[in-house]
Order: structure tokens, then C-alpha cells, then sequence
């Protein structure tokens, strides 16, 4: 059984200047840690891209005006930068890493925790994390087979508990229990999925 796992830290976006910088579409809370010089990351292409690299080194990276530009090893000139792009970063960690913030979880620790109501009751699972520009999302399935995403802030998910496989929802009707006329037997015809 493998001790570490792959994580999604970034995408490469434009050239910035001559010199070969990038920009990069973070994709991590410890963009400090994933980018730091001397790293290696593993390389994916999406459909519409095509590279021989697999991995590739960090060779310098800066915040510059709320944006990540990083210098890769062996990309001297804008031409080279710009056939990275659209290029996925993968970071190798050790299965049992934690992110240095004890109120930060990575999306592998989360997904598959049971998701219980303020009184203890099972109401779901953890079945995956959306990051979204605003925050992020936990999507959760019900018993009954409903799919529903909870807004990964405190006041709706005030505790999560790694050690005892559970995250806390306080949940409210439509939020992952259904709106009371849905399980009274109303049709529930024209309803939008969360």
C-alpha cells in the first residue's frame, strides 16, 4: 500500500515577460510550500495540450500583484513558457501530511468522512471538495442517494473531526435534508440540483 499520494497544486497560464515566468492558476493552500525552489512537480496535459515533459523543477517563484509567476528549470524564453501552458502541476505528499494551518484539510482527508446533523445523526458523506472563487464546497451524498454541495465555512460546517472520521453540518432544510414538501410526496418537478 503507497505512503503518499498525488495532489493537484496548479495550472501553468500565460507567459509574463521575456525571460520564461509564468503564471500560475494555484491550485493550493501552501502555494509557498508546493512552489518552493528545488521542487519537483509532475506534469499533465489536458486534451487539448501536448507535451513530451512528465515532471518539471522549480527553478524561482514570486507573487507579483495577487498572481503566482514561477520560473521553471530549463525555460529560458517566452516561446518556451508558452508551450507550458495549460499544463497541470501534481505534488507528490505523504499520506499522513496535514497543511501547516490546523484549520486547513487537504481534499483527500475529507472526502469519505461520514457528515453528521448538530444532534449525531449520519445525514451523508463527504464525496468530494469544489474550490471556488468565492470558497470552497463539500459535496455531500445522502442515504437515499441525493447529491447536495454545503459551503465549506464555519458556520455551516463548525466542526471537522479527522480522528473520529466525521465532519459536523448544521444543516437547515434544502441544505442536505430536503425542503419538508419534499418528502411529504410532492412531485419536487422543475427542481434544480444544488
Amino acid at each position: 500500500m503507497s505512503s503518499s499520494i498525488e495532489v493537484l497544486v496548479g495550472r501553468i497560464g500565460k507567459p509574463h515577460g521575456i525571460r520564461g515566468d509564468v503564471t500560475v492558476d494555484v491550485r493550493t493552500d501552501e502555494p509557498e510550500r508546493r512552489f518552493a525552489p528545488g521542487n519537483r512537480l509532475r506534469v499533465t496535459a489536458p486534451r487539448d495540450v501536448t507535451t513530451s515533459r512528465t515532471s518539471i523543477g522549480i527553478e524561482s517563484a514570486r507573487w507579483h500583484q495577487g498572481v503566482l509567476l514561477v520560473r521553471f528549470e530549463d525555460v529560458a524564453s517566452r516561446d518556451e513558457a508558452e508551450a507550458l501552458r495549460g499544463l497541470m502541476l501534481h505534488a507528490t505528499i505523504e499520506a499522513g501530511e496535514t497543511p501547516d494551518d490546523p484549520e486547513e484539510f487537504y481534499d483527500h482527508q475529507l472526502v469519505g468522512l461520514a457528515v453528521h446533523d448538530l444532534e449525531g445523526q449520519v445525514i451523508g458523506e463527504v464525496t468530494q471538495v469544489l474550490h471556488g472563487a468565492a470558497q470552497d464546497l463539500l459535496g455531500v451524498r445522502t442515504p437515499d442517494g441525493r447529491d447536495t454541495l454545503v459551503p465549506f465555512v464555519v458556520a455551516l460546517v463548525p466542526t471537522v473531526d479527522l480522528a473520529a472520521g466525521h465532519v459536523v453540518v448544521a444543516d437547515r432544510p434544502g441544505l442536505v435534508a430536503p425542503y419538508p414538501e419534499e418528502t411529504d410526496g410532492a412531485s419536487g418537478a422543475g427542481e434544480a440540483g444544488a
